[in-house]
């Protein structure tokens, strides 16, 4: 099995070149912010961010594909680099500290790319959390500073946490009798948002997240991370890996019934 550990460590050293840059304009007065086509908020930092992930993954992965939120695909072949240079943008403009940037390795295999490298650093909460293929999940400040994650044990959803983003999505796409559903037979509900309900499936400190909408870069880092914590990582589907549009993540133990109340239908 590769070790991947030539790829995690340029993954951090891509994370800390990022963190730079994203934390030198958190809370800046004079940030710019325009609006995409599709309505979300994008930042000078988010480009900037990206742009320098870019062009060091030029330098150190030439032959490798990259795609990125904001200048989409460059490239072709069996490897490809997926960047979120700041996940949570509407926290970060508006100075709230819940933002990461996500960095994955993708390769090619049977039902299409999956990820094998996955890096999600959140500098303003002094947080990171990181994963390879066949090599556990792990938090920590760096590489050798650092402690191995697992996913909960907690088997009955009266005894679950449930992690989600808002409320709005789950509505518009017919799912939210389903949703509220399953925030009543669950202990307790918190709407973290964004990365964070992930890696804390990851940790054991959440056991249910989903979220109704999402692209392929909200979730490769992610989906590598819960699963090699021992989590399971689906669409609302139920198809495995971060390749339907949405997501569930869970410790595992109660996947079939987060999915079961997210499909119902209004």
């Amino acid at each position: 099995m590769p070790d991947y550990h030539d790829d995690l460590r340029l993954a951090h050293v891509l994370a800390d070149a990022a963190d730079a840059a994203t934390m030198a304009r958190f809370k800046a007065l004079d940030l710019k912010v325009e609006t995409k086509p599709d309505m979300t908020p994008v930042s000078e930092a988010d480009k900037a961010a990206e742009e320098l992930i870019r062009g060091q993954l030029q330098r150190a992965r030439p032959r490798d594909a990259i795609l990125g939120e904001e200048y989409g695909i460059e490239g072709t072949g069996p490897r490809r680099w997926v960047i979120d240079p700041i996940d949570g943008t509407k926290n970060y403009v508006r100075g709230v500290p819940v933002w990461a940037t996500l960095i994955s390795l993708m390769e090619a295999a049977e039902g299409g790319y999956q990820p094998v490298v996955g890096v999600v650093s959140a500098p303003a909460l002094g947080r990171r959390w990181w994963a390879a293929k066949g090599h556990g999940a792990y938090t920590g400040r760096s590489l050798t500073s650092a402690s191995r994650m697992h996913v909960s044990k907690v088997s009955t959803l009266s005894d679950a946490s449930f992690a989600y983003s808002s409320i709005g999505g789950w509505e518009e796409q017919g799912r939210l009798n389903g949703f509220l559903d399953l925030t009543r037979e669950v202990w307790r509900t918190r709407a973290y948002g964004d990365f964070w309900p992930y890696m804390m499936v990851a940790e054991g400190s959440v056991d249910l997240c989903a979220e109704p909408e999402l692209s392929l870069w909200d979730m490769a880092a992610t989906a590598i991370v819960v699963t090699e914590a021992g989590g399971t990582f689906t669409g609302l589907d139920g198809r495995p890996g971060p390749h339907s549009g949405n997501a569930a993540a869970s410790n595992g133990l109660l996947h079939d019934e987060l999915l079961g109340y997210l499909n119902e239908r209004n």
